[in-house]
């Protein structure tokens, strides 16, 4: 866990830091490994990365996008780890902060609710000053967006350009991506038009919050 400067975000942090709320409190099966929560909040970033819930890797190394969807995370948004990793600029509050499990068929297993119905309100109030938040997959996008999601993820990134206006209009620009994660490699090449024109855009607006 990594928090910006200010007593009221770094007190937050450790509570969260302390949570068990998915063993002692499920909502649900518990949760079926000690818990590791993950989340870097920041007093001065105005940039979030609004994901989903920390997959094997990270629970190892408890480090956000220390995995091959953080290699093309950073590509997309044309930047290296050190800027990634500096919670000065950049925020990284997935929607569940620990490793929710796997499923039958081996993959992972929805962002645990706790997190959603105990945290992200106050997170999200505790950081006042960001303006953009890159929302990443459909949980994120049903909280973050509210209104401006549409009927699926895929949906709903068509319509980036729309949404990100929508948004900034209402104070914090948000825009709405597929997750970076390997298995959509086939997404990819049936949607060329994200690369063509939602990444150089992606990139701008990145390059604007952390400059400006």
């Amino acid at each position: 866990m990594t928090a910006g400067s200010g007593p009221w975000l770094d007190g937050l942090a450790r509570e969260i830091a302390a949570c068990r709320a998915c063993v002692s409190a499920p909502v649900g099966r518990p949760l079926p490994h000690e818990p590791r929560p993950v989340c870097v909040m920041s007093s001065t970033a105005r940039i979030a990365i609004c994901g989903q819930a920390p997959g094997t890797r990270v629970h190892a190394s408890g480090r956000p996008f220390t995995d091959p969807s953080g290699d093309r995370l950073r590509e997309w948004m044309g930047i290296g780890e050190d800027i990634f990793y500096d919670a000065r600029q950049i925020a990284i509050v997935p929607m569940g902060f620990c490793f929710p499990g796997v499923d039958d068929k081996g993959g992972d297993l929805p962002p645990r609710r706790e997190c959603r119905r105990i945290w992200h309100d106050r997170v999200f109030a505790a950081m006042p000053q960001l303006r953009l938040k890159l929302v990443i997959g459909s949980y994120a996008q049903a909280y973050h967006l509210g209104p401006h999601r549409r009927g699926s993820v895929r949906e709903t990134v068509a319509a980036w350009r729309e949404i990100l206006e929508a948004t900034r209009a209402e104070g914090v620009a948000a825009l709405a991506l597929p997750h970076p994660s390997w298995r959509n490699n086939a997404w990819l090449k049936r949607n060329p038009w994200f690369e063509e024109a939602c990444l150089p855009v992606l990139r701008a607006e990145v390059t604007r919050f952390l400059e400006g």
